[in-house]
């Protein structure tokens, strides 16, 4: 095949004059097939197996054997004319069906289950935004109440135990 492909998704591209151009189309439809709306079996799989079905994808791991030899990363895709591999590109996303969450190529790598962004919103509410600063904990005050300060105390170790406030 010839050396020239789209950038992004390195689909194979028709040349003027070329000979059989349908196996050029034929070639960048099925690559197009399995970047497209992508769900994969699994991520980090090294191995092939053995007797895939028709359509079948996974994410290849970091360390490839066999047929995936030299496609670290890659999607391996089964077709009717055996394994075919798409490159992964910053932001590519696929569907995980064995973890059943997304997973987006980012930095070099799968980061599954992984959402990015500013804020979460539900039916237009603002449900969770930006961290917001550090939240002292309960101190001082002409009425102290230890239970309350302790509950305060759990509650604000939680959140900052998972990242949702800064400590």
């Amino acid at each position: 095949m010839t050396d020239e492909t789209t950038a992004r998704l390195a689909l194979p591209l028709l040349q003027p004059g070329q000979a059989q151009k349908e196996l050029y189309h034929n070639e960048a439809l099925a690559l197009l097939d399995l970047a497209t709306q992508a769900v994969v079996e699994a991520i980090g799989v090294d191995t092939p197996p053995d007797a895939p079905d028709l359509g079948a994808c996974w994410v290849v791991g970091s360390a490839p054997n066999g047929a995936w030899a030299g496609h670290a990363h890659a999607i391996a895709g089964w077709t009717s004319g055996g394994w075919r591999f798409v490159a992964p590109r910053e932001g590519l996303s696929v569907w995980d069906r064995a973890g059943g969450q997304q997973s987006r190529f980012a930095g070099g790598g799968w980061r599954n289950g992984v959402l990015t962004g500013h804020r979460l919103q539900i039916d237009g509410n603002s449900v969770v935004g930006p961290r917001g600063p550090a939240i002292d904990d309960p101190a001082g005050g002409t009425t102290v109440d230890a239970e309350a300060r302790t509950a305060i105390a759990a509650i604000l170790e939680t959140l900052r135990g998972h990242g949702l406030i800064a400590t």
